[in-house]
């Protein structure tokens, strides 16, 4: 094998396991790149690899996504395959034999390699709205305020940061790994999100014990419970954070409203260093992000001095 097939086989493989272990959608797969290659090898050693770098892998073994989401990967696997070799590659129909006879299950697993190389992995909900909220799930402002982060960890080293709706608490989880803060603070207002999340915090070898904790590169990790409609200027005060993110959470005019209210208290809070705040968002409606701005625009006349949150759409 050349060289420069090999690094492009590498590549290829690097990104099919990111893409599957993550459960990402199919269609970002590199389907073309691996049909290309299919019809140069005459073997079948590629997909060979493939399979190992997905659905053999150990993380996905211990930690597998949806059946439903696997038996599609195989489907779509299989007929690149049938695209270009003559002969069946037994291996392919033995896995999809396999989680043909699996039973779905309303939770599944989706697992991110940072750029270290270790695995963060997340139990989340099958369904993108369950007990009534989407939370149970990451969003994809979630995984870009992750990546925003790691590249500017300075931003968070040996610093108290708060988390509003954390979710899943994948970002919360990337910057612990990441970008060694002080202390974490993982906020959500909802009990089963909230349950999920603890959960997810002891998957990653989190303790959310207060006494835990004797390494300096472990932060104190806390799950709260933090409605923003009720939380009152004394029981913000108690978290104390220097920084403030939030991802994804300028979904309706509602939430909105209760977020810039709840980041106003907190401004009240500390008159002389207000904590830094960061917002990541998906663009879906424009009108709802000039709400935002225009709440938080509307905050700051009313205390000058103030700066407006860190925005990433």
């Amino acid at each position: 094998m050349a060289p420069e097939e090999s690094v492009g086989n590498v590549r290829l493989l690097r990104s099919f396991e990111r893409r599957f272990l993550a459960a990402r959608p199919l269609r970002s797969f590199p389907w073309q790149s691996l049909e290309e290659k299919l019809k140069e090898s005459p073997d079948s050693e590629l997909l060979r690899e493939i399979l190992q770098k997905t659905v053999k892998h150990p993380v996905c073994v211990q930690h597998p996504p949806s059946v439903k989401y696997i038996r599609c990967f195989l489907s779509e696997l299989i007929r690149k395959h049938e695209a270009v070799h003559t002969e069946p590659l037994d291996e392919l129909y033995e896995a999809l034999a396999k989680i043909l006879i699996a039973e779905e299950s309303t939770q599944c697993y989706r697992s991110y390699l940072l750029p270290s190389g270790t695995p963060l992995t997340l139990s989340e909900s099958t369904a993108i709205v369950s007990h009534g909220t989407t939370g149970l799930v990451t969003w994809d402002a979630a995984l870009y305020l992750a990546e925003w982060a790691i590249e500017n960890p300075a931003v968070f080293t040996h610093r108290t940061v708060l988390e509003l709706g954390s979710g899943a608490g994948f970002t919360g989880l990337a910057i612990c790994k990441m970008c060694h803060p002080k202390a974490y603070i993982f906020s959500d207002c909802h009990s089963r999100v909230l349950e999920q999340l603890r959960g997810n915090v002891l998957l990653n070898d989190l303790s959310l014990e207060p006494d835990a904790t004797t390494d300096a590169e472990r932060p104190l990790v806390t799950v709260a419970q933090l409605d923003w409609e009720v939380a009152t200027v004394t029981e913000l005060s108690a978290f104390q954070p220097d920084i403030i993110i939030a991802a994804d959470v300028l979904y309706c005019p509602e939430v909105i409203l209760s977020l810039v209210g709840v980041l106003q208290k907190f401004a009240s809070c500390h008159r002389n260093q207000a904590p830094d705040v960061y917002v990541a968002f998906t663009l879906r409606n424009p009108e709802t992000c000039q709400l935002f701005i225009t709440e938080i625009e509307t905050v700051l006349g009313n205390h000058p001095g103030e700066k407006l949150p860190s925005l990433c759409a």
